[in-house]
């Protein structure tokens, strides 16, 4: 026959882990988005997103040139 443990009393077996469905769980705390402020950049990731906005940037331009020629 199994044995049942309470879920509540932890402190029955060091060895098991309590599965407490996410309903029954208590709300987490959220993340406060004003306290955070503005997020440090380090130069790598600075030049990769110039260099992936100026990539945008060109395709639009692309684009925009082959619907001229093609509306010629």
């Amino acid at each position: 026959m199994a044995t049942m443990a309470n879920p509540i009393d932890v402190n029955a077996s060091k060895n098991r882990f309590v599965v407490v469905h996410p309903l029954d769980d208590m709300p987490e705390t959220k993340v406060d988005m004003e306290a955070l402020g503005p997020m440090a950049m380090t130069r790598s990731v600075r030049i990769s997103l110039v260099s992936l906005r100026l990539y945008l940037i060109l395709m639009v331009l692309l684009v925009v040139y082959h619907v001229v020629m093609l509306a010629r």
